[in-house]
């Protein structure tokens, strides 16, 4: 899947997105610690469960699901099965985090009396974690174990990519419409400044979360250096591992 005619690698890309993944992670955590009071499972606070959920989504949807698409792009010389364990391990913790994230919200929401499912955001969030799921159990079927015939791979490898990117493109989505959404929340219902610097924080962290996206599907679409090996050669893992 390489961008003819773009004339750069992905090497630039994936550094970039590797310093703006840990700069989110930051970003996220001084909000909901510094800002928001923090985190816990179980408080008297209901709004500390709920902080729980913009960080190990984004944590697990974007960063690390960032690091899993980056995998072939930063490791180019590993053996083929070993980048297809590392990003097929790595998609699947990102989906259980996603998951833990979105069982947060519905935490909050129940202990608080407040609805579910209402806002664009949930809908979008709902779709990605079934998408997201739904990927993972197909790739880890046709290209890690068992694994289907050649053929079958070799068909299947292009769809599997094309809807990787979609649903990374729909975490990116899902995650600023929460950003979005919560921001909106506490400036009406908390009196937060628009102008102060909670909102400046959240905002940045956007910016940031965009960037992100940018270069990780600029990375993907770009050879790793100079010369994409050959990808028609998935075959499930030995049995012995």
């Amino acid at each position: 899947m390489a961008a003819a005619g773009l004339c750069v690698t992905a090497a630039p890309f994936t550094k970039a997105a590797h310093v703006l993944g840990a700069v989110a992670a930051v970003l996220v955590l001084v909000w909901c610690i510094c800002f928001r009071g923090g985190l816990a499972l179980e408080h008297e606070d209901k709004n500390l469960i709920f902080n729980i959920h913009p960080v190990v989504t984004l944590i697990g949807f974007v960063i690390l699901g960032s690091e899993a698409i980056l995998i072939y792009k930063v490791f180019p010389t590993w053996d083929h099965d070993t980048a297809k364990r590392t990003h097929i391990i790595l998609h699947g913790i990102a989906t259980v985090l996603g998951a833990f994230g979105i069982y947060c919200a519905f935490k909050f929401h129940n202990e608080k009396g407040i609805a579910n499912l209402y806002s664009l955001h949930s809908w979008f969030g709902m779709t990605t974690i079934v998408l997201y799921a739904i990927q993972w159990v197909f790739g880890f079927v046709n290209f890690f174990f068992p694994g289907a015939s050649p053929g079958v791979r070799r068909a299947a490898l292009p769809w599997h990519v094309l809807l990787g990117i979609f649903v990374y493109v729909l975490a990116l989505v899902t995650t600023e419409l929460g950003f979005l959404e919560k921001l909106t929340f506490l400036q009406v219902f908390v009196d937060l400044n628009k102008y102060g610097a909670e909102a400046f924080l959240v905002n940045i962290t956007g910016l940031v979360v965009m960037l992100l996206g940018a270069s990780v599907i600029v990375a993907s679409v770009t050879p790793a250096h100079g010369k994409e090996r050959p990808r028609d050669d998935y075959a499930p893992l030995p049995e012995e591992f």
